[in-house]
């Protein structure tokens, strides 16, 4: 497993580290390729709709090896996904779920919880570091 607690940890380090730089409080949830929830935290005031939401975009780039935002448009009438969320309500369509890769393959998915400008973000900085980490 690429996503062991202590990378989950350094993960969650770098989300909060960006977003203290951003001036914000954030949610944060990181989970396996198979959508599987590995971590998640709220940290200081995040929005109470972070609890179910976070989790859900870090669930849907998973699952769908693509950011959220990509999954919303796929998702929209006459798109080539057009009313996934219907088939599986933990699909979310809200910016700032990226997934994450290693080798090639899938390893996992990250959620952030801010604006839409915050959490691409954060989010892009969680994978660079993932990136880092693993030797991507």
């Amino acid at each position: 497993m690429i996503l062991t607690d202590e990378l989950c940890d350094k993960l969650c380090a770098a989300a909060r580290e960006k977003s203290r730089e951003l001036g914000l409080d954030i949610s944060f949830a990181v989970c396996d390729q198979h959508g599987l929830p590995r971590v998640y935290r709220r940290y200081g005031e995040a929005l109470t709709l972070s609890v179910t939401l976070v989790p859900g975009k870090a669930y849907t780039a998973a699952v769908t090896q693509c950011r959220t935002e990509e999954v919303a448009a796929c998702a929209a009438e006459g798109g080539s996904l057009m009313a996934i969320q219907s088939n599986d309500p933990r699909i979310t369509l809200v910016a700032g779920g990226y997934p994450l890769f290693a080798g090639g393959k899938i390893a996992g998915g990250v959620g952030v919880g801010g604006t839409r400008d915050q959490d691409c973000a954060i989010a892009e900085y969680v994978v660079s570091v993932f990136q880092a980490l693993t030797g991507q």
